[in-house]
């Protein structure tokens, strides 16, 4: 079995929206590598990729799956992301390790939603980047309008390589302005005949060709003087001049192709072989905290986990690259996160679901271990003594929650079981036992992506997850002063409990003067964990209350403002003065304190105008103009405050802020009204005030179920 040198090494990921023909593309680019015999179908569950019953079943990607083929004297990985938004968190994965993007457009669409999202990603990564404009035999096919669209969305680096002497079913030609050549397939696809440019596609073809030859000038101020001098370049110098360019995101070509029929596919390869950097060529690492990592053969062993599958009888399948040095079969590396050797007794190419053992794995190649012990996704491998970090992977953040329902008792160990596996394979998904809420509280990228999760729960751990509608974390606050007293006072026999507090409570805002009409000696300034401060008071005179029952009283107000008077949830942004109060020499003890302050906090905070806070978040959509109406009248229905409209590219994209409450199911809703033409993200902002009825309903509900609580 070849080893393959670090600059032998072509690193490359297929990216696109949704029905873009990645799947099918990758078929291709096996096929014509002679990786495979024949061409799998995603209509029939036979492709290399998509090989888990969901994706065969639902048609789609839904994981990433790495594959390898061999071009000449290169080894190209290829990894097969899905389009899909709610799985995006894998492409953000496969693009940390990729060296190379092929971002595939569909021919019918054009630019899609889809596309725009994955593209910041790209640039963020800043990975050269090849367009293939794919699916060019449809009926619908229109390869000017999406040429058009990406260099008005994507800019003029975008450069077409290649333009089709015609589109639907009569797509077999294609006039390549490289190699100035027309490639002939065949019906059936696969190898094409070369044969002369026709005269009435010349021009054209000479003026895309004058194009790249000047772009590749521009890369290089050795090739830019010659072209000064000869007005062109060699094959080689263009050769050179574009890979510099591709390396250093500065030319974006483009290609034609038909995954389907297997058209075009065969001189991508090629193109990759030939132009596309190796790892070598790419800007060195970043490393945590600081610092950059080139990809040399030559240094100590350093790897990366981008993915980590779980499979029933193996356990974790861990996919990683090598970003220095050599690791073989054997090698021990500790994990820089958490100090754990691991042993990789074994090392794997992977195609798809199958692997074949490899005894070594030099810098720039993509592999996988089993059975690694403690090492998950973004963490970093490297010898002993070592402790380099590759920077980690930023994932997107949740956009749908949802509480999970509890099982039977005799399942909550195999639930915790499965979920706390099911987030080390995937880093989107976000889960929390919430204190507060009293709810286990899952959050992802979307229904499909909780949905997936609930099959794998069921399929993998023979656990069934129920969701349902999670509560709101609101916070409680105050408007206006109150001043209340309390007393505890409790005898039955031998010693009692007796405690009497007098408190002010005021709403707390930064900078505010002294409490007027008390001689505050001492004041503490809190920040809550759950947002927003409080601060604690003591103007007690004349020994009224002894000092030592202090942390008593602060304890009994703090465990209301955890459970707030009004809706149950937590207090924020509040002063609390102690002024007065009474104590017996015998029957006061701390308890009896924390009583007496826990009463007098709830019914002073009853009469301060008590305000219910909510959640609100700032939300984005992007989505095409004709659907804009849908999308900002739904808006309206959500109590959504529009902050402001924009244009980019053919999209437009509306900012709002609107209640948590509010976005339950918003993916769903979104996606419905918009046949699937739009994208959004959301980030927490801050809390507002909930409308008076809203308080009105949830502070009488609790209520009742407070006094059904206490009847029990």
């Amino acid at each position: 079995m070849a080893t393959y040198d670090t600059n032998q090494i072509r690193n490359v990921v297929l990216v696109g929206h949704a029905g873009s023909g990645k799947t099918t593309f990758s078929e291709a680019m096996l096929f014509e590598a002679k990786a495979i015999n024949r061409r799998g179908s995603v209509s029939e569950g036979t492709t290399q990729s998509d090989y888990t019953p969901i994706e065969q079943e639902r048609g789609h990607s839904l994981f990433t799956s790495v594959l390898h083929a061999s071009w000449k004297d290169s080894k190209i990985n290829i990894i097969d992301t899905p389009g899909l938004d709610d799985f995006v968190g894998e492409v953000v994965a496969a693009l940390k390790v990729a060296d190379t993007a092929l971002l595939l457009l569909n021919a019918r669409n054009g630019v899609e939603v889809g596309t725009e999202i994955i593209w910041e990603y790209v640039d963020q990564y800043e990975t050269p980047t090849i367009f293939v404009i794919n699916q060019l035999d449809h009926e619908k096919a229109d390869f000017e309008a999406t040429l058009e669209q990406a260099r008005n969305r994507f800019g003029n680096k975008v450069l077409p390589l290649q333009f089709p002497v015609i589109t639907s079913d009569g797509f077999h030609a294609i006039i390549d302005a490289l190699r100035m050549v027309m490639y002939v397939f065949p019906s059936t696809g696969g190898k094409p005949n070369k044969l002369p440019i026709p005269a009435e596609h010349q021009q054209r073809a000479n003026e895309m060709h004058a194009a790249l030859v000047e772009a590749a000038a521009e890369n290089d101020d050795t090739l830019m003087n010659h072209f000064f001098e000869a007005g062109t370049l060699s094959e080689e110098e263009l050769a050179k001049g574009l890979t510099i360019g591709l390396a250093h995101h500065q030319f974006f070509p483009v290609f034609c192709a038909s995954g389907l029929k297997d058209i075009g596919s065969g001189r991508i390869m090629g193109f990759l072989h030939d132009i596309a950097p190796s790892p070598a060529d790419r800007r060195a690492a970043a490393l945590e905290p600081r610092g950059s990592k080139p990809c040399d053969p030559n240094a100590r062993t350093c790897l990366f986990i981008f993915k980590t599958v779980h499979e029933p009888k193996v356990g974790n399948v861990s996919y990683f690259k090598v970003y220095s040095g050599v690791l073989n079969a054997g090698d021990e590396l500790v994990n820089a996160d958490n100090g754990t050797l691991e042993r990789f007794s074994h090392l794997y190419e992977s195609e798809g679901k199958n692997r074949d053992a490899v005894p070594t794995l030099k810098a720039g190649d993509i592999g996988c271990a089993v059975k690694l012990k403690a090492s998950h996704t973004n963490q970093t491998l490297n010898p002993k003594g070592a402790d380099i970090k590759i920077e980690r992977i930023q994932f997107p953040s949740p956009k749908i929650r949802m509480a999970v329902v509890p099982p039977s008792k005799a399942e909550v160990e195999k639930m915790a079981h499965a979920l706390h596996t099911i987030r080390e394979e995937d880093p989107t998904l976000l889960l929390e036992q919430s204190k507060e809420l009293k709810q286990t509280i899952i959050e992802g990228q979307g229904e499909m992506h909780l949905e997936v999760i609930k099959h794998r729960a069921a399929q993998y751990f023979g656990v069934n997850l129920q969701f349902e509608e999670p509560k709101i974390p609101y916070r409680e606050t105050i408007q206006q002063e109150a001043n209340k007293d309390y007393r505890h006072k409790k005898q039955s026999g031998g010693s009692g409990q007796f405690a009497e507090v007098h408190l002010r409570i005021e709403p707390f805002y930064e900078g505010m003067p002294a409490p007027i009409g008390l001689n505050v000696k001492n004041t503490e300034v809190e920040e809550l964990p759950w947002g927003g401060k409080w601060t604690f008071g003591w103007a007690v005179i004349g020994g009224a209350i002894d000092a030592r029952f202090i942390n008593a009283i602060k304890k009994g107000i703090f465990i209301k403002m955890e459970e707030g008077p009004l809706t149950g949830s937590y207090c924020r942004d509040l002063r609390i003065t102690v002024y007065d109060g009474k104590m017996h020499p015998v029957d006061s003890n701390d308890m009896a304190f924390q009583i007496a302050a826990s009463m007098a906090f709830k019914t002073a905070f009853l009469e301060a105008g008590p305000q219910l806070l909510e959640p609100m978040y700032d939300l984005e959509v992007m989505c095409e103009a004709e659907v804009m109406g849908a999308v900002m009248g739904d808006l309206q229905t959500r109590r959504a405050i529009i902050q402001g409209m924009d244009s980019e590219g053919h999209y437009q994209i509306v900012r709002a802020r609107l209640p948590l409450k509010e976005l339950y199911r918003y993916a769903s809703a979104l996606r419905s009204l918009t046949q699937g033409k739009a994208k959004f993200k959301i980030q927490f902002a801050d809390y507002a005030l909930v409308p008076a009825d809203l308080q009105t309903k949830l502070a009488t509900a609790y209520a009742q179920q407070t006094q059904e609580e206490d009847h029990h």
